[in-house]
């Protein structure tokens, strides 16, 4: 994979980071937390965090062109790390 850009915002919600797998575009949402104590970094992305993610991926496409996409998340529970591709899908 190759990033493509980092941080990006629009008024709604944020990329934490846009990837390029193959032709496939990748955003990834990042989130750590220093234990599993309520939950842990994969119940801190909310159906509400997705909404989110997907709008502002819905601004990237738009900008950039359509075509085949993905959100990965990557969680850190104290020195745990988990890379989930694919974890949930553009409506």
């Amino acid at each position: 994979m190759r990033v493509v850009a980092r941080n990006f915002r629009v008024k709604g919600g944020e990329l934490d980071l846009v990837c390029t797998d193959g032709k496939t575009t990748v955003f990834v949402e990042v989130r750590r937390r220093a234990g599993a104590d309520f939950g842990g970094a994969a119940y801190s992305i909310t159906p509400t965090k997705q909404r989110r993610l997907i709008l502002a991926a819905r601004h990237w496409l738009a900008q950039q062109g359509e075509g085949a996409c993905r959100f990965d998340c990557v969680l850190i529970d104290g020195g745990k790390l988990e890379w989930i591709k694919d974890a949930f899908r553009l409506d």
